[in-house]
């Protein structure tokens, strides 16, 4: 660490540095955030882009009694490393370590926990509300992305602000757009000049003075607003958020810090939703992360001279194969239309979308607005895939259910990092999914248990004439050889891998090879079992499912989801409706808590989805002496 940074224990020790000297500590958290990262993974690009505006915002600001609440929260490693985790900032994204994201357990400076996009203004403004209802005097900030306000959700809140006229600062981080001086010059001298009280009090006068004329007062006043408003139109920016009731302040520079700390004050004393506008360079001081900053958005371990990620695997990713496939399909078939939500190559489109623009729509952080549209263009004859990953999958829930599946319309859902996914943790693991789809009617749920069975899932999908959702797990495949060509499978058929009389293993997903394994080593210790590949979460196969549950007369289910309305819980169901309940049956899966951050083995370790626990449990069941050191 640096020389600056070694003294920073509290955001109260920057507060008795010069302009010089910050600039020289936004440099040395640079560089350790460079080097955790590229040890551990994390998001780089956003984090190095917000360094200058972390140390403005806790200059000028009191954390804990102010609060800053981070949109999505994967730029808050500066934060973390000037709020008392400077001496763990080593752990980060590992397991038992620091997270990756706020988290109010972890430290009284982090006001809200997030994870996911847009919900900032809404939790800042509900946090100035009870400020304000308890009298208490603070100051409330939302710092949210230009790409997160392109979430709905955004933008009702900002209006609800702009309404009530609570005190509340939004500070828009604008990655995209880059700063023309000029107009950066005017927007700054007007910005000084709307929020001069001297400006504001005369503005005032002259409009009483108006209205105290009888004869023209009204006449004069109208032309004077209209030409005020015309000359705002053409010469301020942002005016969307002053029609939305909020004082605009900006753009400016945000590598800038002297600048910043000026405007972070007026925004702090104007009173009233003040929305500060500030222009960031994504990966700011890296120079493969500004280069390439959708790749080091969030990334994994890295050389830091190269920036070439350190794992590279010769096994293409699910993620890989699903795009491929798609695109090829897309080839065959003109009516598939591809969308994401601000994902494209995180969800595998990118080739599809340079090979058939038409047909590829990216809407920006706007789930629920996906889905809709996804259902418009079904109801329209076509075949829209909504490539999406399952946490977020969850923000548009209401819409699957009245837009989707009540018209039982044939829309794709590509269920993408579905199970656990690591190191990003409890918002981003996607162990819901199976639960929240299995209770809407007219939904097919199916799952592959590797990369071969996912292309022809996906061409079984859009081949059905309702809602499909296909869920796949983050990471590489399992490494088999794909067919030529994908070829349809008959909807809720299992697969029986292996058959055995002792215990029956009904697996899901990439679950399947747990279950595999687990077989393996029962047959090992004398005991014969059925392995299934259940393929299905809806519907399930139930003739398969009872027949070999009633031939064995034990089930062990497995799945990489919660358990609570799960596949083991469909399992059951389906045995006590067909009056089956003296068989025995155990689900392995995830219980009710939310999934900490750590590596995918650790955490399957963790909640036993591994070989050597249903080995385990199948040998409790049949009473038989567990395997030495396996708890």
């Amino acid at each position: 660490m640096g020389k600056y940074l070694d003294q920073i224990n509290a955001p109260k020790d920057i507060k008795s540095l010069t302009l010089a000297q910050l600039d020289k500590l936004a440099s040395e958290i640079r560089e350790e955030i460079i080097t955790t990262v590229a040890h551990n993974g994390g998001h780089l690009a956003p984090n190095l882009g917000v360094v200058e505006l972390t140390l403005a915002l806790h200059y000028v600001f009191r954390t804990p009694v102010d609060k800053i609440i981070w949109d999505v929260g994967h730029q808050c490693y500066g934060h973390k490393l000037i709020t008392g985790r400077r001496e763990q900032f080593n752990t980060l994204r590992r397991y038992g370590g620091l997270s990756g994201f706020p988290r109010p357990d972890e430290s009284e400076h982090d006001a809200f926990a997030t994870g996911h996009s847009s919900t900032s203004i809404s939790a800042a403004l509900g946090m100035a509300l009870a400020r304000d209802y308890k009298r208490e005097n603070s100051s409330v900030v939302a710092v949210i992305g230009d790409g997160a306000m392109t979430g709905g959700m955004a933008f009702e809140a900002l209006n609800h602000a702009g309404h009530l006229k609570t005190d509340l600062i939004v500070v828009l981080n604008d990655n995209e757009m880059s700063i023309s001086h000029n107009v950066g010059a005017m927007s700054g001298y007007l910005s000084r000049i709307r929020t001069d009280p001297k400006y504001s009090k005369s503005k005032d006068e002259i409009e009483q003075l108006l209205r105290r004329i009888p004869s023209i007062g009204s006449t004069v006043l109208k032309v004077a607003e209209r030409l005020k408003d015309g000359l705002k139109y053409l010469m301020v920016p942002g005016m969307i958020f002053e029609e939305l009731g909020f004082t605009y302040l900006g753009p400016i520079d945000g590598h800038n810090i002297g600048p910043m700390l000026v405007t972070l004050e007026q925004a702090k004393n104007l009173g009233g939703p003040v929305l500060v506008h500030v222009i960031t360079e994504k990966g700011r001081g890296y120079g493969p992360a500004v280069q390439k900053a959708d790749k080091f958005h969030g990334i994994g371990p890295f050389d830091i001279d190269s920036g070439d990620c350190l794992k590279k695997s010769d096994v293409s990713t699910y993620t890989e194969v699903f795009g491929n496939t798609l695109t090829r399909l897309a080839g065959d078939n003109p009516d598939i239309i591809a969308i994401t939500a601000a994902m494209c190559s995180g969800t595998g489109l990118s080739d599809f979308a340079q090979k058939f623009p038409k047909r590829f729509f990216d809407v920006g952080i706007a789930e629920q607005h996906a889905v809709t549209m996804a259902a418009g263009i079904a109801k329209s004859g076509l075949r829209p895939v909504v490539a999406v990953y399952s946490t977020f999958l969850q923000r548009a829930y209401d819409q699957i259910i009245h837009d989707v599946c009540l018209q039982n319309l044939p829309v794709v859902f590509a269920v993408d990092r579905g199970g656990i996914v690591g190191d990003d943790g409890p918002t981003h693991h996607g162990v819901f999914d199976y639960s929240f789809l299995r209770s809407i009617p007219n939904i097919t749920i199916m799952a592959p248990a590797d990369e071969n069975e996912l292309q022809h899932m996906l061409f079984t999908a859009i081949k059905q004439n309702g809602p499909c959702a296909l869920r796949y797990p983050r990471g590489t495949g399992v490494g088999v050889v794909l067919d030529a060509v994908p070829a349809p499978i008959t909807v809720g058929e299992a697969e029986v891998i292996t058959e055995g009389k002792d215990i029956t293993l009904l697996a899901v997903g990439n679950m399947v090879q747990v279950a595999r394994k687990a077989g393996v080593m029962l047959k090992e210790q004398g005991i014969l079992a059925t392995v299934i590949n259940a393929r299905f979460v809806k519907p399930l196969d139930e003739n398969c499912i009872i027949k070999h549950a009633m031939r064995t007369g034990r089930v062990i289910t497995i799945e990489e989801n919660v358990l609570a309305g799960g596949f083991g819980a469909a399992v059951l169901e389906l045995l006590q409706a067909a009056g089956y309940t003296g068989i025995q049956v155990k689900s392995i899966g995830i219980p009710d808590d939310f999934v900490e951050h750590g590596t995918q083995s650790e955490l399957r370790r963790k909640y036993g989805l591994i070989p050597e626990n249903v080995v385990d449990t199948a040998l409790s069941m049949i009473n038989r002496r567990k395997i030495k050191g396996i708890k």
